[in-house]
């Protein structure tokens, strides 16, 4: 049989190889191991693990995990490092929640049904949110952790505090309506290669990735750095919308209480594209990894398996921590962080 040049390309790295290879392996011990002791905890998790339920639940779960580590990636390839990933993923939420609402489930714009439009006005919120993070940042000089950590503390606090101005509650009501799963799965795929794509083979890519190694280098041959890593934050904002508006209109609400439907996910999603080395393939294991982990919890705990959601909660972090001591570090890049003054 012969090689697939795309897919040999993709997983040519030692690291994301070694991710595949124990994740195929993990799995397949646990069907062996579910098949001769079924009438145990490892039988049990070994039904969850390859029940299609648990499948949909990943899908939905991993769209907004995925999609925010992609937009991670490009940010910080760039040099710009944006933790307000999960104020993103909030304010992308709410408002394709509320613009899907206000149209209306039986009316049209411009020939979109609501959802469509809600999904747009999400992606549009984000964006916006992530361009003056990078106005901030890139042009005022702003300390990057700081300026995240305010677009993650703003959308917390805005996003409930409109839904109770608009709906008397920070829960809005739910859609007639909602995105299936597979509407999720079908994202994720077309994200993770788009964005891989992107990287390694377009002249953006490459500026990007200078951008965020050898700003100087890159200032030298006449590219713009602030340009550069304005668009990466952009696209960081762009893909994170994408991520927060499938979330909401899967659910088909959106849920102020508490953090917020996003649950983390936003931070979760940093984890991930450690987690992936800045590979998007990477990132995208460790998201399906993530959420599939949340899935199994809650079906435990149907089994009667009393597992504490604080406990899973930590399991990316923990996982991640091990995954990174046994495969390889993080190679942060070079000029992640730092500001930069062309020299023209």
């Amino acid at each position: 049989m012969g090689k697939i040049p795309l897919l040999d390309e993709v997983i040519e790295s030692a690291y994301v190889r070694k991710l595949v290879g124990g994740t195929v392996g993990i799995l397949a011990l646990l069907a062996v191991a579910g098949a001769v002791f079924p009438e145990t905890i490892v039988g049990d998790l070994a039904d969850i693990v390859f029940a299609g339920g648990t499948l949909t639940s990943t899908a939905r779960t991993a769209a907004p995990i995925v999609l925010a580590a992609l937009g991670g990636i490009f940010a910080e390839k760039s040099g710009v490092i944006n933790i307000g990933l999960e104020g993103l993923l909030i304010i992308s939420a709410f408002v394709s929640v509320h613009v899907a609402t206000v149209v209306g489930g039986g009316n049209a714009v411009l020939g979109l049904p609501a959802l469509w439009v809600g999904f747009l006005a999400g992606i549009v919120a984000s964006t916006a949110l992530a361009g003056v993070f990078g106005v901030v940042c890139i042009e005022f000089k702003a300390d990057q952790i700081i300026a995240g950590l305010a677009v993650w503390l703003i959308a917390l606090g805005l996003a409930p505090f409109l839904s109770t101005v608009f709906y008397g509650g920070v829960n809005s009501p739910a859609l007639s309506a909602n995105l299936g799963w597979q509407f999720s799965a079908l994202l994720i795929a077309v994200g993770t290669v788009t964005s891989w794509w992107t990287l390694n083979h377009t002249s953006f890519g490459k500026h990007l990735q200078a951008a965020g190694e050898n700003p100087k280098a890159l200032d030298t041959v006449g590219v713009s750095v602030s340009r550069v890593r304005h668009a990466g934050v952009l696209l960081s904002g762009f893909l994170s919308g994408i991520g927060g508006s499938t979330l909401a209109l899967t659910v088909g609400q959106f849920v102020g209480s508490g953090q917020t439907m996003v649950q983390g996910k936003g931070f979760i999603a940093i984890v991930a594209y450690l987690f992936g080395n800045y590979n998007p393939i990477g990132a995208l294991g460790a998201g399906v990894l993530f959420a599939g982990l949340e899935a199994v919890q809650l079906r435990l705990q149907q089994l009667g398996y009393a597992v504490p959601d604080t406990l899973v909660q930590t399991i990316p972090y923990v996982v991640v921590i091990v995954v990174l001591a046994l495969v390889g570090r993080t190679q942060l890049p070079e000029a992640a962080g730092e500001h930069y003054e062309t020299e023209e």
